[in-house]
């Protein structure tokens, strides 16, 4: 549930959260294994073999605990913000501060290569925060395209699939396909969304087996570049008009709560953000502690 509420906010990773509640390998080893093998054994019926291939109990527990999540928080997240904008992105700053400590403090060797995939990844993920939108088609294909792009960001620590969503003009899109229960492209998206994930896992899970500490440092990079995306305090500098004939942001600059207050004339709500960004940070300290203990019990 905590990945799919992660997964509608643009900014924030469902994959932040796979990584600090320790789920993150076993994740992507369990999607890794729908493949052929898997195949193989359910052509011949052997639904207990293929069940235990794939990790199945852990599949579908996490996968309806996201999808219940979207279902449900969707509209919450969209009415926060748009109402309580300043608060939301509190408390999401202070999560990936500590998600990016968390992640960070699991890299055993620092090197010059380690550090540089950091930098990388802290220079990749502000890029994606500073791109302008584009205008995009809503044919079938785009959609397909569009869930296989997002989904792999979903799943890397940092990276927003939903925020790539928002660039490629399709977050709004598919939230108002999911009220409106359009299934042509919710099942289109959800097509997509299998086909990148099937395809990209098998290459994350092989550079954390081969390369772990410089693909850590690299997903730490990621969330590290992010916090530009998620600071609360925005100036509009262009807009947009959407298809309903709505004025929407188009490219926000990020400015000091005091001069927020100077150039909106709207209150930052300053103690009330800084109070969510510690809950944040408290928030994936305990989970990192909680599933550290669980660890060490299992060991």
């Amino acid at each position: 549930m905590g990945m799919g509420a992660a997964d509608v906010v643009p900014g924030v990773s469902g994959g932040t959260i796979a990584f600090i509640t320790g789920i993150y390998e076993e994740l992507l080893d369990s999607i890794r294994s729908v493949n052929g093998e898997a195949l193989r054994l359910l052509s011949r019926f052997d639904l207990k073999g293929f069940w235990s291939h794939i990790n199945g109990t852990f599949l579908v527990v996490l996968v309806t605990g996201i999808l219940f999540s979207i279902a449900s928080l969707s509209r919450l997240v969209l009415f926060l913000l748009e109402n309580y904008p300043i608060m939301l992105w509190g408390f999401f700053f202070g999560l990936i501060v500590a998600s990016a400590l968390v992640v960070g403090k699991k890299i055993t060797k620092w090197r010059p290569i380690v550090v540089l995939a950091g930098l990388a990844g802290i220079a990749v993920a502000y890029w994606v925060t500073i791109a302008v939108p584009m205008q995009t088609p809503e044919a079938y294909w785009f959609v397909f395209l569009s869930g296989a792009i997002a989904i792999c960001a979903m799943i890397l620590p940092g990276l927003s699939g939903s925020f790539l969503l928002l660039l490629m003009a399709k977050y709004e899109f598919m939230m108002n396909a999911l009220k409106e229960f359009k299934v042509d492209m919710i099942l289109v998206f959800a097509v997509g969304c299998v086909t990148g994930l099937l395809s990209f896992s098998h290459v994350l899970n092989w550079m954390l087996k081969n390369y772990y500490n410089i693909t850590v440092a690299l997903l730490t990079g990621f969330m590290v570049g992010s916090l530009n995306k998620v600071w609360p305090w925005k100036q509009t500098v262009q807009t947009y008009t959407d298809r309903h004939g709505v004025v929407k942001p188009l490219i926000q600059e990020n400015v000091s709560p005091g001069t927020y207050a100077q150039l909106t004339g709207q209150e930052p709500y300053l103690l009330y953000a800084i109070g969510l960004a510690i809950f944040g940070f408290l928030l994936v300290y305990l989970i990192d502690r909680l599933t550290d203990d669980n660890t060490a019990e299992r060991v």
